[in-house]
């Protein structure tokens, strides 16, 4: 209409006047509660002024309260129980201080580059795993269902050792503490100290007996372990309360249990320090081993606990980052966690090292007592002469230098017939090379020098509180890559799928708790994360890089962070990463495949571990928890390759509510070319078409119904209405 039309303008508008009024006169009394309904349709150019300028119209996502609230929590996820029995004993095994240097070089290649992208695409899109791989490719949506699947095969047997924990720290407020001394048995004539536990030690007597009643092998199941079936059902109960109403509740929660374990670590260390020995072992720990840096194995090593340090592949890394304004430096999160995370491991090493050498140090002392003794018998008896010992030497109080002094002068004296003497060196050394990890650290050699600490419930106390802290903190972020994903994909309360899958896990994580049920928990951590995992984050990367494009990511991290990345971490993406971690699953295969598949027995009558290969079943269990972890890969692409899913019916799209206003939200993204930052994220995409059904917000009517597909946000009704153009609208 020309501009200059004002006669024909007014002609037009009196006639829309005259014709709603005649709408209006005609209208039946009976609609008077149709005519209070809003019918409110989002015009994208004042939805993005709203969305950008952070008023009041957000979506219903939560949001962390602080920005310190959301690092707390992907700290707390990214350190766990590993940073402590983990890569403690790695370095001990791989050359001591030299170790850091691979580790930190795979840490700039994998770790933070793919920890920054994850926490990237979780940030813009604001889904979880499921939703964020969907929309970047539909036919790469089952990387988001393989990694819920393997975050629920991590849960069940993590929170054992969750239980495991709580059972130690029940038992720790008693003095002396239950584990500090061989139990007696008495029968009818005397009393002895329990064979098995004469045979080994008080802690490993304990770890083995009294609190798993651990059977012979994996076929003898035993039934359950009632003292830790209770404990199991208490953590889950935890990570249940815990997690019930999303990051509102565990978001409070990540201010204790990520920050009390730096509390109790510094506790520890600076204690250690004043311990006899504890430079000794700090010393054995940061000594480098540089020809060990050569073998392929450290490297390989480094970089698997690289890459599971960080929670790479899991959902828990994007679930949580989904939760962030989208303008949020997302770079900086990632540099300043994966540092936190390395300086923690350090710093627990260092905790653990100082300990161990104070343990090292009391059983080296026993070691010079004993053997000073035979001597002494063995001079009496004549085998010796009194001319070898150095005149200074005094038995009654000597020191490891004397007897180590003494020991080589009899060794070089007696040559041939030193075997038979039955002596031994005490080297404080060869004590600290006694590689230790995993629940061996944890509930036998780190306990067993707790016993000798003054006050040592008090500690025992701490250190335990700190290992279920710990592992409360990773689960948090694993159940969170279950929830998330299903909760914006399937639209379900969060507070009975929260429930449901807890009960399930718990249930599921029965066969945990049998007498045979640490060689299960043995088993999930040898099968159930490693390959699927290193699969899921190379997909990942092929993802963003191949398929949605580098480039067009690069453009929109831009775009998001408010400035240009690094050119680094582009040729990481595209380039070194991928090929790094095609190389590590190799390497994991071939080391699987020449690592004859086992597990450690603990044999009653001997008092030592045996290794026993799995029987068929348990090689069969193996298998299948490694292909249901990656299955649904391949069953989604093959899906949505063969079009079994009909991704234009209208049923598959989602609807999200916000203050009355309706926006459709397009489910089949592939072939889009918008980007992720230009382009609007599922929550803000409005549809050009409404089609058939409109929803009204109903404002008399008591009835309650919701829309299909909607949130389960209720109070929305269909109206039938007719088909309207784009242009009526």
């Amino acid at each position: 209409m020309p501009k200059n039309s004002k006669v024909v303008k007014r002609e037009l508008d009196d006639e829309v006047i005259e014709s709603v009024k005649d709408l209006l006169s005609n209208e039946d009394s009976s609609d008077d509660a149709f005519k209070k309904s809003e019918l409110m349709v989002d015009d994208p150019e004042e939805k993005d002024v709203d969305v950008e300028e952070g008023s009041d119209i957000e979506d219903e996502r939560p949001a962390w309260n602080s920005k310190l609230q959301y690092i707390l929590a992907q700290v707390g996820f990214s350190v766990g129980l590993g940073n402590v029995w983990r890569f403690p004993y790695l370095c001990q095994k791989n050359g001591g201080g030299a170790y850091l240097v691979p580790y930190l070089i795979l840490l700039l290649i994998i770790g933070i580059p793919l920890f920054f992208l994850e926490l990237a695409v979780g940030q813009r899109i604001r889904r979880g795993s499921i939703g964020v791989w969907n929309y970047i490719s539909p036919k790469l949506g089952g990387i988001g269902f393989a990694s819920c699947v393997v975050c629920f095969f991590v849960a069940l047997y993590y929170n054992v050792i969750i239980g495991w924990s709580l059972f130690y720290f029940s038992q720790s407020f008693q003095h002396p503490l239950p584990w500090d001394q061989c139990p007696l048995v008495k029968n009818t004539s005397h009393t002895f100290v329990e064979p098995e536990c004469e045979k080994s030690s008080a802690t490993t007597y304990y770890w083995y007996r009294e609190a798993l009643n651990i059977s012979s092998s994996l076929s003898e199941s035993g039934g359950l372990n009632w003292k830790m079936t209770i404990c199991l059902l208490a953590a889950w109960v935890m990570v249940c309360l815990a997690m019930i109403k999303g990051i509102q509740s565990s978001g409070k929660i990540m201010y204790f249990s990520s920050l009390f374990p730096y509390v109790v670590l510094l506790c520890f260390l600076i204690r250690g320090l004043l311990l006899n020995g504890s430079v000794d072992g700090i010393r054995h720990m940061f000594t480098p081993k540089l020809e060990i840096m050569l073998e392929p194995k450290v490297w390989r090593e480094a970089a698997t606990q690289v890459f599971f340090a960080l929670g790479l592949g899991f959902g828990g890394v994007i679930a949580f980052s989904s939760y962030n304004k989208r303008d949020n430096n997302c770079h900086f999160d990632a540099v300043l966690v994966s540092f936190i995370n390395f300086f923690t491991s350090v710093l627990a090493t260092l905790v653990v090292f100082a300990v161990l050498g104070f343990k090292a140090n009391i059983i080296n002392e026993k070691c010079v007592i004993q053997n000073s003794q035979k001597i002494l018998k063995l001079l009496k008896i004549g085998n010796l002469s009194q001319d070898m010992i150095p005149h200074h030497i005094n038995f009654s109080s000597i020191t490891a230098e004397d007897y180590n002094l003494v020991y080589d002068i009899i060794q070089k004296v007696k040559e041939e017939e030193f075997d038979s003497l039955g002596l031994k060196s005490c080297q404080i050394e060869d004590e600290l090379n006694k590689a230790v990890q995993g629940t061996g650290l944890a509930f036998i050699a780190f306990t067993e020098a707790m016993t000798h600490f003054p006050a040592s419930p008090f500690w025992s106390v701490m250190f335990f509180l700190m290992l279920v802290n710990l592992g409360l903190g990773s689960m948090f972020g694993t159940i969170e890559g279950i929830i998330t994903p299903i909760v914006d994909t399937f639209k379900v309360r969060k507070e009975i799928l929260t429930v449901i899958c807890c009960l399930v896990a718990f249930f599921i994580g029965l066969i945990f708790v049998q007498h045979s049920g640490n060689y299960f928990v043995t088993m999930f951590d040898d099968y159930s994360a490693t390959l699927p995992l290193l699969i899921v984050v190379i997909l990942e990367n092929i993802a963003v890089t191949r398929i949605y494009g580098i480039d067009k990511f690069v453009e929109d991290l831009k775009d998001m962070l408010g400035f240009s990345p690094s050119q680094y971490y582009y040729y990481m993406w595209k380039y070194v990463s991928p090929l790094v971690l095609l190389c590590l699953l190799v390497a994991s295969i071939v080391q699987m495949g020449l690592s004859p598949p086992g597990y450690n027995a603990w044999i009653e009558d001997t008092a030592t571990e045996e290794f026993h290969s799995y029987p068929t079943w348990g090689m069969i269990v193996c298998i299948s928890l490694m292909v249901l972890a990656i299955l649904p890969v391949p069953i989604v692409f093959m899906v949505r390759r063969c079009n079994l899913i009909d991704d234009s019916s209208g049923s598959l799209a989602s609807v999200s509510y916000k203050r009355g206003r309706i926006i459709k939200e397009p489910v089949n993204l592939e072939g889009d070319n918008t980007s992720l930052i230009h382009g609007k994220s599922p929550s803000e995409v409005p549809s050009p078409n409404f089609g058939k059904n409109i929803y009204r917000k109903q404002t008399g009517s008591p009835t309650l119904d919701t829309a299909p597909n909607g949130r389960y946000g209720i109070g929305y009704l269909m109206a039938d209405m007719p088909v309207m153009p784009e242009s009526d609208l």
